[in-house]
């Protein structure tokens, strides 16, 4: 599996090429974070948005489909005790319904052959009034991060669509999401963060 093969070398990769995005972005979703939230992250990868999360949250559960990923993750947060790490699949969640206050899922809207069936689980785990929060690349707004999804891709990763910030909005729109609001971390890829209120 790609995101197994490359654990090792994406925290390296994302600090070199795109670090002001890579960790504001996990500052950004932290801002949205209090201490009595029980949350969930699903796609966590490395930990780059968990890290931020785990210092504000109650309690954390972090998932991610690679074992590989989980493994980095789990390094990078091994000093917290509020963090939980789990393989899941993020179509097919194994959490009861309305369990977490804040949901997040952070950069694989566009890796998924159907997005709506992972929108439609994170909103059943979200207690009513809770809070999902999906950042995503939004690559096609600079030629720099188009040129990355094309390197990326050469070594086998599967980008399903992409996104400039018109396009991102106008996804959940089309999805049928209205209560949404949207924060940008600009930088060489800049990543746009999808506020839904459950």
């Amino acid at each position: 599996m790609f995101w197994d093969k490359i654990s090792g070398l994406y925290d390296l990769f994302e600090n070199i090429y795109n670090k002001k995005v890579y960790t504001g972005t996990g500052k950004k979703v932290a801002k949205y974070i209090n201490s009595e939230d029980e949350v969930l992250e699903c796609a966590c990868g490395t930990g780059a948005i968990s890290i931020y999360i785990v210092e504000k949250c109650k309690n954390l559960i972090a998932t991610d489909f690679a074992e590989g990923m989980l493994k980095q993750a789990s390094k990078k947060c091994r000093h917290f005790k509020n963090v939980t790490f789990l393989k899941a699949d993020i179509t097919k969640l194994e959490f009861t319904d309305a369990s977490f206050d804040k949901v997040v899922a952070g950069n694989v809207i566009h890796l998924l052959p159907e997005p709506e069936k992972a929108l439609a689980e994170l909103k059943r785990v979200t207690k009513p009034g809770g809070t999902i929060i999906i950042p995503t690349y939004i690559n096609m707004s600079k030629g720099s991060g188009t040129a990355a999804v094309k390197f990326i891709e050469l070594l086998s990763a599967n980008f399903k669509r992409q996104f400039d910030f018109e396009s991102y909005k106008q996804f959940f729109a089309d999805m049928g999401y209205s209560n949404v609001t949207y924060e940008v971390v600009d930088g060489r890829m800049p990543c746009a963060l999808a506020i839904i209120k459950n």
